[in-house]
């Protein structure tokens, strides 16, 4: 764009300058409108839900993507990565990217759930992807987008197909077990036609299912009354089968809602081939019906049990002794409430009870879940249904149960709603940390600035310092929040457990003091593990001061560490582990051990078990440690009995410094290069096989001492670098600042302190105004930006000033993790980042060093 200046110039017949042109080129370049269109999708993608969402071109060009798109899209377009991971000879697979793509292709919207072949692990990851014009799907139209701009958008899914298959099984079995149970079984509408027929009852009468579906009741009753629609019904109806032959039949009829219809569920008995213990004996059907039915009571493939009146168990089948695992002789003539755990045995009385008031005549049924043994930690998870039995003017005799195991489909709701919970808790404590930084980096920055007018020789200096020390305090509670929420600002290291653990050894027999004896093994070959090592302290002495708690009257304290080789994915617990090499950490103590109850909750914020403990803490110590290893990439996992104390394991991933990746499993060794690797082994610890040996086997034959390992070597302390100079010409100096900072009481703090060490500053709350100020002022020498703020964020006005305004340096600063706030920025050295709180040291210092550097 040519400014009017230039036009005039053009006009009066003057030449431009090609230099000076291309100077008013460079200066107007923000204000083309394809920038424009980009900066207004990238800010409508931001504000959306925190799942990847990417704006593209039908030929590939990204037009803008927010973080998560960019972490899961930078180094291939959506369609590519899909293409990839599709499994081998999966027609749905196929057939569902070939809907995306046309979609694409034609404009129009689709969502679809992909199966992908999961990276670097055994199974199948499920994706839901959804495409759609980006004009017609971005908030407000953005017109401005090219007509041929796509919206993708994609979800994680795994875990919800994986809840949704357990209960489609389960629905099919229990489907599958009515239309093939031995007991004919029908469903009638209100006008007496059939609804549903099991296969069983078809073939009594001679039809199919499909042929009886839809008949009339009535036309298949041969003589006399049928089921009554009243509600729930008992009787003898004989039906007519296809070839006219009567099939007498004991009924018993119910009524349900389906979806607002009234239906009936409907059992049928054949009289001649089953006869239920209450018709047998006198007028009953004698020996050879009850021989019948309890043949089909014992080879059903489910669990059942009947009991008397009482609830006491008469008879169970094999399927519910192998589901107990006890034999059929030990159950019967005791509750059934005695197999269930203590705290479940009061709700199936109640349920029993409450069946037997409410049923005179027998039929009433109702469910329940229970937990089928004496220890909760070992219990199977138990859905009860519970029939009363009785015939018409009887009251209740008794009861039927079926049982069904629902221990795996209770677990993985369990681990789905932990992984849910856990991802809200975090999300909730990361943006109340965040809020708080930019409060405590105020408070903390006005008291630098009054410090600076009140001496220690000043009445209100020590006040001015109660208040800076509390706001310290409460930056550290929120740390502890950062590293829950896995947002905490990191500085991560390659580090050697061993030695790490070695420095610490000194400080943690000081916090453990006299009574608790603290022992370390180190294992061998453990490798490097890239960390922060200040965090990596913290998670230690934060599980070795919670053993000292669980260990009042002294006891024993040892940390393990060794080297896990995992070969291919595992599950444990509700974590999905890749195969890798892994440096483990292993803290175990004698103390008195973690309650069952409290194991799924021990790394929530502020749940504790020292309630009502005198300066038993914020409940924050377990919270962090989990944070911090989740954010490194590693696992923790606990276990415990009460009373024998706890072990927590810690699993980190190898790194590799030449790679720059986590190492790869190990490959099992044939004998040869065990034996050579054993060799390498000897030699590595100081043994030099002498000259005159030619082969592996002269060593094996050899009578040679046992080489012994050189000590270990001793830490060399880093050069602590000198500290820097105190005053204002210390961290003073010049140049022209634009911070732009949406918080009010941080921007004034931030603007004082710089004009105060000499600098030039120009302040902005928005990103969007920051570009106005960008266009205005050619001579701006450093950016300090904001990472969250409303409309245009940080990171988005960050990469804008790279592409236009590559001369001008950049400082991100946010509450949030390092990582987490520069997102594709993090290999980029011309940008920089300080985290939030700050004081005006700290700012002072950053600023200097990134404008002299």
């Amino acid at each position: 764009m040519v400014t009017a200046e230039a036009l005039a110039w053009l006009a009066a017949g003057a030449a431009l300058p090609l230099a000076a042109l291309g100077v008013v080129l460079v200066r107007n370049r923000l204000r083309r409108p394809e920038a424009r269109r980009r900066r207004a999708a990238e800010a409508a993608l931001l504000d959306g839900e925190e799942v990847p969402r990417l704006v593209m071109r039908r030929d590939g060009t990204v037009l803008a993507a927010n973080a998560p798109a960019r972490r899961r899209w930078a180094a291939e377009t959506p369609l590519a990565e899909l293409s990839r991971r599709l499994p081998a000879e999966d027609e749905e697979a196929a057939e569902a990217f070939s809907r995306l793509r046309a979609a694409v292709e034609a404009g129009g919207n689709e969502v679809l759930d992909v199966p992908l072949a999961a990276n670097g692990a055994a199974g199948v990851e499920w994706l839901r992807v959804a495409v759609s014009p980006a004009v017609a799907a971005l908030p407000g139209g953005h017109g401005g987008l090219p007509a041929d701009a796509v919206l993708w958008r994609a979800e994680d899914v795994t875990a919800r197909r994986a809840i949704d298959d357990v209960l489609r099984r389960d629905r099919d079995h229990l489907s599958d077990f009515l239309y093939f149970l031995p007991v004919g079984v029908y469903s009638a509408d209100i006008d007496g036609r059939l609804r549903s027929v099991n296969q069983r009852f078809a073939e009594w009468l001679g039809w199919t299912p499909s042929e009886l579906t839809g008949a009339a009741l009535a036309d298949l009753l041969h003589e006399g009354g049928g089921p009554e629609w009243d509600g729930t019904w008992r009787g003898v109806v004989a039906f007519r089968a296809r070839d006219g032959r009567p099939l007498p039949a004991f009924v018993a009829q119910d009524l349900y809602d389906d979806g607002g219809e009234t239906r009936t569920r409907t059992a049928v008995l054949r009289l001649d081939d089953v006869a239920p213990p209450s018709l047998s004996g006198p007028g009953g059907m004698g020996e050879h019906g009850e021989a019948s039915f309890r043949r089909l009571f014992e080879r059903a493939p489910t669990a059942l049990v009947v009991l008397d009146e009482t609830g006491c168990v008469e008879a169970v089948n094999g399927a519910f002794a192998r589901l107990v695992g006890q034999p059929r002789g030990d159950l019967t003539d005791r509750p059934l409430a005695d197999l269930l755990l203590e705290d479940d045995r009061e709700a199936l009385e109640a349920l029993l009870a409450r069946l037997a008031l409410g049923s005179a005549g027998g039929g009433a049924s109702a469910a329940l879940d229970v937990r089928l043994g004496d220890d909760a930690a070992r219990a199977r998870v138990c859905s009860l249904a519970v029939a009363a039995l009785g015939g018409e003017g009887e009251g209740v005799t008794g009861f039927l149960v079926h049982a069904v195991d629902a221990t795996e489909q209770k677990s993985l709701e369990m681990q789905f709603a932990q992984a849910q919970k856990m991802q809200a808790m975090g999300q909730l404590a990361g943006g109340v940390a965040h809020d708080f930084n930019n409060l405590l980096t105020a408070m903390i920055g006005f008291c630098d600035l009054l410090l600076q007018r009140h001496g220690a020789g000043d009445p209100s200096f020590a006040d001015i310092m109660q208040i800076k020390q509390n706001a310290n305090r409460a930056a550290n509670l929120v740390r502890q929040l950062l590293a829950f929420s896995r947002r905490q600002p990191l500085m991560p290291k390659l580090l050697n457990a061993t030695d790490a653990l070695s420095e610490l050894s000194h400080l943690l027999r000081r916090l453990l003091g006299e009574h608790v004896t603290l022992s370390i093994v180190h294992g061998r070959d453990l490798g490097l593990v890239r960390v922060d090592p200040g965090q990596f302290d913290q998670v230690i002495i934060n599980l070795a001061v919670n053993a000292r708690d669980a260990m009042p009257g002294g006891g024993a304290l040892t940390i393990r560490t060794g080297v896990v080789h995992i070969t291919e994915a595992r599950k444990k617990g509700a974590e999905d582990i890749p195969p890798g090499r892994y440096v483990e950490i292993v803290v175990s103590d004698t103390g008195t051990g973690i309650p069952q109850d409290y194991i799924g909750r021990i790394f929530e914020p502020f749940f504790s078990t020292k309630v009502g403990v005198t300066g038993a803490g914020t409940g924050l110590g377990l919270s962090t440690v989990y944070g911090i290893v989740r954010q490194t990439d590693g696992y923790i996992f606990v276990d415990s009995e009460p009373g024998a104390g706890a072990t927590f394991t810690i699993w980190l991933p190898r790194h590799d410094p030449e790679t720059g990746q986590n190492e790869a499993p190990i490959t099992p060794a044939g004998p040869a290069d065990a034996a050579e690797a054993t060799l390498e082994a000897a030699e590595e610890d100081g043994f030099v096989p002498p000259p005159d040996f030619d082969s592996l086997e002269d060593i094996d034959d050899a009578d040679l001492p046992v080489p012994t390992a050189p000590p270990p070597p001793v830490p060399v302390e880093e050069a602590v670098p000198p500290a820097p100079e105190e005053g204002p010409a210390a961290l003073g100096g010049s140049g022209r600042i634009l911070l732009v900072e949406d918080e009010d009481a941080v921007r004034v703090f931030a603007i004082r302190a710089l004009r105060n060490k000499g600098y030039t500053v120009l302040e902005a709350r928005t990103g969007e105004g920051a570009l106005d100020i960008l266009r205005d002022e050619p001579d701006i020498d450093l950016l300090i930006t904001d990472m969250v703020m409303p409309g245009m964020d940080g990171a988005t006005l960050a990469r804008l000033v790279r592409v236009e305004r590559p001369e001008i340096k950049v400082i991100l600063i946010s509450g949030y993790s390092e990582e987490v706030a520069r997102g594709d920025l993090v290999d980029s050295r011309d940008v920089h980042f300080l985290p939030k709180p700050f004081n005006l040291a700290q700012l002072a210092g950053r600023v200097r060093e990134v404008l002299n550097g």
